[in-house]
């Protein structure tokens, strides 16, 4: 597998980094991440925009989501060979109305669903494209979920925004590479089931045995060198900060 950090700033974009977004790439078939501020344009850099064939958005947040309004825009209204065919979009339940309401005036109550398959995330496996898809249900204040992505005997897991849960542990169980978000300072926030700081990102990729670990959506105002330095005193595999543009082979 191939993936491609797209955007992986926290809260809001960074001056060198959108929001959350990831592209996972394997066979030809290319999976999205979650579809944050300033994603849309970023996606641009690697790959053409029509080329997705599933997006996989964490939670409604808009850090994780709000770029699917112009992506919206560009799928309903595109001139050259008409209208694009409905994209599968695996999303907490309410996304097409929370995106609706987000662009305020599309045509119809129901013209995201046009070019969007909405399907309603939930604790579960399946099959999409090469993947075998694991996606499990943490720990934020509104519904969200972390994701655990297989293809050829690889793994890679994306915690989404979580605070400490077993479910995430779940998720990361011996896997590749561990995409995990690390918002907090350890010993400055402390907000249960909120978000995770660098050394507990640290810690559920230790105690999950994982390749590698990327911290990821670190927002503008937290020092990420510290996050990191954090998650290497409880982890002693491969650790480093996420950054715009970053690929992996996985």
């Amino acid at each position: 597998m191939k993936l491609t950090v797209v955007g992986c700033s926290g809260s809001f974009p960074s001056a060198e980094s959108a929001c959350s977004s990831y592209l996972v790439e394997a066979d030809g078939f290319r999976l999205l991440l979650d579809m944050g501020n300033g994603a849309l344009g970023e996606l641009q850099r690697h790959i053409g925009l029509y080329d997705l064939d599933a997006i996989f958005l964490s939670h409604l947040h808009a850090d994780h989501c709000i770029d699917m309004c112009g992506y919206f825009v560009a799928r309903y209204y595109r001139h050259e060979g008409g209208r694009c065919d409905a994209l599968p979009v695996y999303a907490p339940e309410g996304a097409e109305q929370r995106l609706t309401t987000a662009y305020a005036d599309t045509p119809s109550p129901s013209s995201m669903s046009e070019v969007f398959d909405f399907r309603t995330l939930g604790s579960d496996t399946f099959e999409l494209g090469p993947f075998t898809i694991r996606t499990e249900k943490v720990c934020h204040p509104v519904e969200a979920y972390g994701i655990r992505v297989e293809h050829g005997g690889r793994s890679l897991a994306y915690s989404g925004d979580t605070g400490v849960c077993e479910e995430l542990h779940a998720l990361a169980d011996g896997v590749d590479l561990f995409l995990c978000e690390a918002s907090f300072t350890h010993g400055k926030e402390d907000i249960p089931e909120l978000h995770l700081n660098g050394r507990e990102a640290g810690a559920h990729a230790a105690r999950a045995g994982v390749g590698r670990l990327v911290l990821t959506h670190i927002p503008p105002w937290t020092d990420g060198e510290r996050n990191l330095a954090d998650a290497r005193a409880v982890y002693g595999g491969p650790a480093e900060l996420a950054k715009s543009g970053a690929v992996y082979e996985v």
